[in-house]
Formats: structure tokens, C-alpha cells, sequence
């Protein structure tokens, strides 16, 4: 498949994946959703990719769902719309490999859902964050009222939902939506260093903490830890004995 909307380099087991639309500050329409369904069907059956790494092209992240490709939709066709874009986020949390949101500039409606489907996010200090939608009368709708207070909390996710507050990388990170803060120059260099650590890690361990975590969260706290028990059993006898015997014998493990 061609790519309008996306681009991908891949270099060393790292995927950069950019999304390409900067005339339209990389909004999002149904051509980049059928894309993205596309790459991640790709990269899922990749071994050789351990991270992949999201970002936006130009001055924004992703600025916002295409309005222009909205607003003549009835209902029926608006709530497909929206389970077209949870779909499509649904499937990239479902990822083995870690996802990292890279955010270089404006993530507000769909740009923040997309960032909040990523298993953590960077973010540039001239980012900006934001769920605009009741400015138009509308409701965040590829999962953003779902995803916001599971990850900031229901009030601080309230608040940003109601007011559609336009909120810098600083506040971000103080309420937990971004873990690190970098200079625009140096963001994508630092986000690879974190993607070289990740990638220094057991491979399967690094699979099995984000699989047992997501999966964990949604559940009953007891069969959470249930999991967590038989995948922690499942990594003796196979890489985590080749990284315990490093540990001891003082060298690197080698995966």
C-alpha cells in the first residue's frame, strides 16, 4: 500500500512512524485511518522492529479530526466515524512491541486521543494539548473520554474536557499526560535514546510488562495479579534465567 498520510523509516529494530499532513496540520480523515489500520497489520507480523515511535510533520503533532470531512455526516455516518478511529487507536494499544507518542506541537481532539494510545508520551516544550470538541458542539470521539481520566484522573480530565482548555507540555506533565520534557531541537534525539533503552531490555519481558499491564488495568485487582503471576512464572527457564545468570556472573545478558 502507498502511503498520503503516513511515513515510515525503520532503522535498527526502531519504526518511526510520521504522520504526513502538514498543509492540514496532520488532521485526521478516513484516509489516514485506513493507513494506519494498514501499517499496524504490517508492523504487528515485523519481528524485527522492538519500538515504534510516532510523531507529526511540521508544527503540529496531530491539530484535530478533519473537520471539513465532518461536518456534512448524518448521525449513523458520525458514530461510524467514531468506532473507525477507536478501531483503529484499540489496535495500536494492542501492539506486542512498546509505542512511543513523540509529541512536536499541537496534540488537540483526535492528535491527543492518538497520543493517549501510545504507552507514553514526550513531548516537545513548545507542545500544546487539548480536547477542543465542545468549542464545535461535539464530543471527543476516538475513545478521549475514556482514555483522559484513566490517565490524568476523572476531575483534572473533567475539567480539560469541559472547559476545552489549551494546556502547555509543563502542565502536562504535572498531571501525569506527558513523563518527559525535551527542547524541539533535541526531542527526537532523546526519543530515541528512550527507545534504545526499551530495546536493551528483555524483549519479552518488555512485551509481557506492557500485555499484563493494559490488560491488568481494565481488571478485578485479584485476577490481575493472577496474570502477573503466571507471566512472571512463564519468563523462568527462558529469558529470565539468561538475564539472572548475567546479573550474577556480572556481564550483559545476551538476549
Amino acid at each position: 500500500m502507498k502511503y498520503k498520510n503516513l511515513q515510515i523509516e525503520i532503522k535498527e529494530g526502531i519504526a518511526l512512524l510520521t504522520i504526513n499532513r502538514p498543509e492540514a496540520l496532520n488532521a485526521l480523515n478516513t484516509n489516514f485511518f485506513n493507513e494506519m489500520d494498514h501499517f499496524i497489520a504490517g508492523i504487528s507480523k515485523d519481528e524485527t522492529v522492538q519500538v515504534l515511535i510516532i510523531t507529526g510533520s511540521g508544527k503540529a503533532f496531530v491539530a484535530g479530526a478533519d473537520i471539513a470531512e465532518m461536518v456534512d455526516k448524518s448521525p449513523e455516518e458520525g458514530s461510524s466515524f467514531s468506532r473507525l478511529g477507536q478501531n483503529t487507536f484499540r489496535s495500536l494499544e494492542h501492539l506486542k512491541i512498546p509505542v512511543i507518542g513523540a509529541i512536536n506541537g499541537f496534540a488537540l481532539g483526535g492528535g491527543l486521543e492518538l497520543a493517549m494510545a501510545c504507552d507514553f508520551r514526550i513531548a516537545s516544550s513548545k507542545a500544546k494539548f487539548g480536547q477542543p470538541e465542545v468549542n464545535l458542539g461535539m464530543i471527543p470521539g476516538y475513545a478521549g473520554t475514556q482514555r483522559l481520566p484513566r490517565l490524568i484522573g476523572l476531575a483534572d480530565a473533567m475539567y480539560l474536557l469541559m472547559t476545552a482548555d489549551m494546556i502547555g507540555a509543563d502542565e502536562a506533565l504535572r498531571i501525569g499526560l506527558v513523563q518527559k520534557i525535551f527542547e524541539p531541537e533535541n526531542l527526537m534525539d532523546e526519543v530515541f535514546k528512550i527507545a534504545k533503552i526499551i530495546q536493551s531490555k528483555g524483549p519479552e519481558a518488555i512485551k509481557k510488562v506492557k500485555y499484563v499491564t493494559r490488560t491488568g488495568i481494565l481488571m478485578d485487582f485479584d485476577k490481575a495479579c493472577e496474570i502477573e503471576a503466571e507471566y512472571f512464572g512463564s519468563q523462568f527457564k527462558a529469558e529470565g534465567e539468561v538475564g539472572m545468570r548475567a546479573f550474577l556472573e556480572k556481564r550483559k545478558p545476551d538476549w
